[in-house]
């Protein structure tokens, strides 16, 4: 059994984030880390993997900030990576980044589960892994908390879902395209030996073409980012000679200011 996940680098959510003077995303000299959502999926790709004596793979596309959190992924344990890289291709829509997913999973073409994180922290969305499962006509599982249970054999898995009232159980059957939450299970830390590993790992590079994919166009496009304006925001502390006190006059400062 094939399992692959995708992964990509981001910024450290302590970063400070800012547009500079040509326009550009930054967060200056801060090293970039692996999407914190994805260190629960990567986890569970080689735990799942190796349960089912199967073979594990991460993917990352866009250009080689990513190879980053590629190399940790290979540091945690995931035997394969690899890169997609197509720079007439505005992976920033997600048809398009879709598009090229689907035509790598294609092309590695004996995947039966593709595992995700919940979403990108830093935008914030995970609209691409449903447009994944729709393109290649699998089963779409999300806020999975739990996987139960896993047969190759039968082509089956079962799996436990979040919601807002409770959870739920649910079967489906594979291929299937999941994502998973915080708490599914406690990724590890990267060995000595996996670190070794993982700086000397040749990551091969594919193209649109490599895969056979015609980009689709592009439905979104970003025409500029702007820093957020500047907010004067002053502080007062609330003097008083006990907790109800300063509770009673914060409460009162707030319905003069009208938030309640």
């Amino acid at each position: 059994m094939h399992v692959v996940s995708f992964t990509r680098s981001t910024p450290d959510t302590a970063a400070k984030v800012w547009v500079d003077e040509e326009g550009q995303v930054t967060w200056g000299d801060v090293a970039s880390v692996v999407n914190p959502w994805d260190e629960y999926s990567l986890e569970e790709t080689i735990v799942q993997a190796k349960n089912c004596t199967g073979e594990a793979t991460v993917i990352a596309i866009g250009p080689d900030i990513h190879d980053d959190a590629l190399k940790h992924s290979i540091a945690m344990g995931i035997a394969n990576a690899l890169r997609i890289d197509e720079p007439n291709a505005d992976i920033r829509d997600s048809l398009v980044w879709s598009a090229l997913a689907a035509g790598a999973i294609r092309k590695l073409g004996n995947v039966e589960l593709v595992i995700f994180g919940k979403e990108s922290v830093d935008v914030a969305t995970d609209q691409h892994t449903y447009q994944l499962a729709r393109r290649l006509g699998w089963t779409m599982l999300s806020y999975v908390s739990n996987i139960i249970a896993l047969d190759p054999d039968t082509g089956t898995i079962r799996v436990e879902q979040m919601l807002e009232q409770g959870k739920r159980v649910l079967s489906a059957r594979l291929p299937a395209v999941i994502s998973v939450m915080k708490g599914i299970n406690e990724p590890r830390y990267p060995n000595f030996l996996g670190i070794r590993k993982a700086a000397k790992a040749e990551i091969p590079v594919w193209s649109a073409a490599d895969m056979g994919v015609e980009l689709p166009v592009a439905a979104t496009a970003i025409l500029a980012y702007h820093n957020p304006p500047v907010r004067d925001v002053a502080t007062e502390i609330i003097a008083g000679k006990d907790s109800a006190e300063k509770a009673a006059i914060l409460a009162e400062r707030l319905f003069e200011e009208k938030i309640l």
